[in-house]
């Protein structure tokens, strides 16, 4: 598709950005699981943490297509930094579509600012790709909601200052799942453990332990019951945000790959001269192509209203699996080298994973994509 003027100066800027500001951070972030803050404090001066927040909040409130585009770029910088960057606008977006106006005000404004950073706590030890069988509870007494719960794999975990969370009114009803904006200060709410991941090292991981945490009641998001509904709206977009990011990283290790094979001999000639290599490069190249045109189709058709749910999951499988390969064949192509951490493909190849399995597993995608066939 073509892309307007202001996309691709956006496209352009990001790029900068992440080729000179975070690409040259990620190997130290990665083996010091250290999220790069002056990162961070780069990406809010380019107001790309105001990315779906409204202008009159002082947002950027950019199309899908422009969020598919800041979350390729950022990707080819490092994924740690993209993965933080989507979870923070997933929160700053449940605000700016379901929070009332008090709340917009109270919140929107400082996160455009980069703090607090937001965290999106859907998921539990227990409820993973079924969210419905969550058990965190939060129960309404008098002006107040006291929530008791664990959640967990929640980005931004540790930095965040706000969490966007997801519980029951009802612990023995599914359909009363409401969503709520909790400051991360509150009394009793803790952070556990950081976890010790294959990859996304520098993005930290956490649980949020609920144990009689209190809030005002004002502090619910959505109606009461109308809050996982909510959740998978906000989702469809972030399922384009990460087929997005799966897109940036193949091509970074795509071109690592490129590089390599036009430096590196064998047999008196660069391996790039080689047809098998040749073929690997091929495939490789029309696969990523393939996967960043179905994305940013589906960025088109949620910026045109279109129904867009099959078309997010179809770009978040096909996307996240083909990262998975290109990053292989990378790795494939550097040889021995490519196994070690002085080359960046050891790292791509390990972040390449978790795609196929944050926000919708690509057993999940397949699943919705089937009932779209078969109905």
């Amino acid at each position: 598709m073509q892309l307007s003027e202001e996309q691709r100066a956006v496209r352009d800027v990001v790029r900068e950005f992440a080729v000179e500001e975070i690409r040259p951070t990620a190997e130290e972030a990665d083996r010091d699981q250290q999220f790069p803050e002056d990162v961070w404090d780069g990406l809010a001066e380019l107001d790309l943490t105001g990315l779906t927040v409204p202008e009159e909040y002082g947002g950027y409130d950019a199309d899908r297509v422009t969020y598919s585009l800041v979350n390729e770029e950022v990707a080819y910088g490092q994924l740690s930094v993209a993965t933080a960057l989507s979870v923070h606008c997933l929160a700053t977006s449940c605000i700016a579509e379901f929070g009332s106006d008090d709340q917009k005000e109270r919140w929107l404004p400082e996160m455009v600012e980069g703090r607090p950073v937001g965290a999106f706590a859907l998921s539990e030890p227990g409820a993973g790709s079924n969210p419905a069988q969550m058990e965190t509870v939060a129960r309404k007494e008098g002006d107040e909601y006291v929530i008791d719960g664990k959640k967990q794999w929640i980005t931004n975990g540790q930095r965040s200052g706000v969490v966007i969370l997801f519980a029951k009114t009802d612990p023995e009803d599914p359909r009363s799942i409401t969503q709520f904006v909790v400051p991360k200060e509150v009394d009793g709410l803790e952070v556990g453990k950081k976890e010790d991941k294959l990859g996304l090292r520098a993005s930290d991981t956490t649980t949020l332990l609920f144990d009689g945490a209190r809030i005002p009641a004002e502090k619910r998001l959505t109606p009461v019951g109308e809050g996982l509904s909510a959740a998978f709206s906000i989702l469809q977009g972030g399922r384009i945000g990460i087929a997005s990011q799966a897109v940036g990283l193949a091509q970074a290790a795509l071109d690592e790959a490129v590089a390599y094979s036009q430096d590196r001999e064998q047999f008196d000639r660069p391996i790039s001269e080689i047809q098998t290599i040749r073929h690997k490069l091929a495939d490789m190249k029309t696969n990523l192509e393939a996967a960043r045109l179905l994305t940013r189709e589906a960025a088109r058709r949620s910026d045109a209203g279109e129904p867009v749910e099959v078309w997010a999951s179809m770009a978040k499988y096909f996307a996240s699996e083909m990262a998975v390969d290109v990053t292989n064949e990378a790795v494939q192509i550097h040889g021995g080298y490519g196994y070690v951490r002085e080359f960046d493909v050891e790292r791509l190849y390990r972040d390449s994973k978790i795609t196929t399995i944050y926000e919708g597993t690509s057993e999940i995608q397949k699943k919705i994509i089937a009932r779209n066939v078969l109905d």
